[in-house]
Formats: C-alpha cells, structure tokens, sequence
C-alpha cells in the first residue's frame, strides 16, 4: 500500500536523549511507505540521530527545560527534517576536521562529518542553533570533500 504523500510534521520535544524515539519511528516509518531504500532509512536515522543528540548535548546543554523543535516533509522524491534547538548556536566552520591531524584523537566533530556524509544538503541557520538537511531517495552522496554546510 502506497503511503500517502507528502507527510509533513512539527513537533515539539523535551531536550533528553530519549525524546526523539517517538518522532524518528514516525519518519522512518514514512520513509519506509514512500520506497526509500534500505540505506536512505539508514542514513536518515544516523543523521537524525546524530543531530538530535548534538541538540541536546551542545545546543541545550543537556537542560531538560529547553525543547528541540522538529520539522519534517517526506515526499516521493527526498526526505528534509530542520532541527532547531534553544541554545546559543555555533558556527559549523569552526568545528575542526575529525579526519586531520591531531583532531583524530578528539571526540568533536563526528557527529558533524556523519551528517554531512550521509546526507545530500546540511544547512544550519546565521545562529548555529538550527539544521536543515535533505536526503534524497535512491541516491548516493558524493564521498569526497565537505558537503555544503
């Protein structure tokens, strides 16, 4: 049974790690009923999963009184969530290459470099405290260099 498209939701949710539980079953879901691929469910999960967390840890500061707003659309042709977060923001071209150097040995930036590398688009607002990224279906993302931040 075809799913009925585009799915498009907004939700609200606490800033805790287990808060997106509920909301990533949904997209995945809705991923899943538009045809996407195995590997697209899969890197939409990684990437959700990995700016979620980056919300709540970095952004709120692990501050269960702020909330991380989720926007999402899934269409026939590419998934895009936007993430924003209550904290100050950042400016995702400071944060050092984990590949290069001595940055090999630190934990930051991973979670950045997993996002970029599974998904098509990575945009994040003037602040820092908001992301938007796309994933569309049925195809790969170019593995060299940086993705557009």
């Amino acid at each position: 049974m075809a799913a009925e498209m585009p799915v498009r939701r907004s939700v609200v949710v606490e800033s805790r790690p287990s808060a997106l539980e509920q909301s990533c079953r949904e997209i995945l879901s809705a991923l899943e009923a538009g045809g996407f691929s195995q590997d697209d469910i899969f890197a939409v999960h990684l990437a959700l999963e990995e700016a979620f967390l980056n919300a709540v840890k970095h952004g709120n500061r692990m501050d269960p009184t702020k909330k991380v707003q989720i926007d999402y659309t899934v269409n026939q042709e590419k998934v895009e969530i936007s993430m924003t977060d209550e904290g100050p923001g950042f400016d995702p071209g400071r944060v050092p290459d984990p590949r290069v150097g001595k940055n090999l040995y630190r934990p930051e930036g991973r979670g950045l470099l997993l996002i970029r590398s599974y998904m098509h688009t990575v945009e994040y607002n003037e602040r820092g405290n908001s992301l938007r990224m796309v994933r569309r279906k049925n195809q790969s993302v170019p593995r060299c260099g940086k993705a557009a931040t």
